[in-house]
């Protein structure tokens, strides 16, 4: 795949944070964003109303994301040449398009 392919979004599972996916679907059209794969879902204490989305740890050829929305909480594997403040900064602004 070269740098002017749109990336791709994974779906293995069945259940994803809602509102998840729109915004992997749109976070994979940067062309340095080669593949998302959303992954373990699961409960956590702390109340989130709207849906966060944060750069957790550096992986191998990307970071592990962290999905938040509710009462849960999900993983996403992102493999991208984006460096950390550059995948945090493209975030941030899906995340504020994706509230007006």
């Amino acid at each position: 795949m070269d740098d002017s392919q749109a990336g791709r979004v994974v779906l293995t599972h069945s259940t994803h944070i809602p509102g998840l996916i729109p915004i992997l679907e749109k976070l994979a059209l940067h062309p340095q964003v080669k593949t998302l794969t959303p992954a373990v879902i699961g409960p956590v204490r702390s109340h989130s109303p709207k849906l966060q989305l944060r750069v957790s740890v550096p992986i191998q050829g990307g970071f592990k994301l962290i999905a938040r929305k509710g009462k849960t909480a999900q993983e996403v594997f992102a493999i991208t040449g984006l460096s950390q403040d550059q995948l945090k900064a493209e975030i941030a602004t899906l995340l504020k398009s994706s509230r007006r």
